[in-house]
């Protein structure tokens, strides 16, 4: 699992395309999104998101497995709505506070696509993004404050460890005799004791990391230089234009259909 969810690399251009344009593109796509609820528009943009999932760089079996909490989220979104959204047209089923319409259904089906349409771009682009270059690039692109992107960087490489550091200690304590038996309270109490036990450990862990850092002149106010060059090239205007063109069809087949809805305004 863990191989699996690891960046995709490669030697194809999406994998060499600057971080920030994968970001730029599929949050032109999500406000696009956010600016209507319809199904016609999220239908579209999820039918040309994934005409384009063979370009993407990413095997089937890895985007199966980053997508799955979006499989479980759409549905169970869906059904939330579809119970209490606010009813509109003709009510199929109702009890109590839940009330099943035709206007919660469509809007139950257009928030599942949207779920689906949004999560899509964002899994297959950060497949492919080493968190290194996206350093990089959020640094000499977009030049946010190097102190606090490096700050992150340095703290987002060290939740590997903590599966690691879980299993180390439920095998140390379990050594030692502290097991999980005595039920569900004894479970609760054993888990309790190794989540509290992760705590300190991580605590622990980033105060010598941000006193390493420090050390290293990581905190100075000195311009820093990179190693590597962020270039935001003809590549990457193309992957933010592929985005913003998904969005625009996917809005614009909305409005000449009449199906467009939008989220300010009065609703359709």
């Amino acid at each position: 699992m863990t191989s699996v969810l690891a960046p995709v690399t490669g030697d194809r251009t999406v994998h060499r395309i600057n971080p920030v344009a994968k970001i730029a593109a599929s949050a032109a796509i999500g406000v696009a999104l956010l600016v209507t609820i319809d199904w016609v528009s999220g239908a579209v943009a999820l039918a040309l998101e994934l005409a384009l999932v063979p370009f993407a760089g990413v095997p089937l079996r890895a985007i199966a497995i980053r997508m799955l909490p979006l499989v479980v989220a759409a549905p169970l979104t869906a059904l939330t709505l579809a119970l209490y959204g606010a009813p509109s047209g003709e009510v199929y089923w109702s009890f109590l506070l839940a009330t099943v319409s035709e206007g919660s259904l469509e809007l139950a089906g257009a928030a599942a696509l949207r779920v689906l349409a949004i999560g899509l771009p964002a899994v297959l682009l950060v497949a492919t993004v080493d968190p290194t270059d996206l350093a990089d690039g959020l640094i000499q692109t977009w030049h946010l404050p190097a102190r606090f992107v490096l700050g992150a960087l340095a703290a987002f490489r060290l939740v590997g460890l903590i599966v690691d550091d879980w299993r180390a200690l439920v095998l140390a304590r379990r050594a030692r005799g502290v097991g999980d038996a005595g039920g569900a309270i004894g479970r609760i109490r054993f888990l309790g004791s190794v989540a509290f036990a992760l705590l300190v450990l991580a605590l622990r862990r980033g105060g010598s990391l941000a006193t390493a850092m420090e050390a290293r002149g990581f905190g100075g106010g000195i311009p820093r230089s990179s190693a590597r060059v962020a270039r935001f090239g003809a590549a990457e205007w193309v992957l933010v234009l592929i985005g913003v063109a998904i969005a625009a069809c996917a809005l614009g087949v909305s409005i000449a259909v009449g199906a467009f809805n939008p989220i300010l305004g009065p609703r359709g």
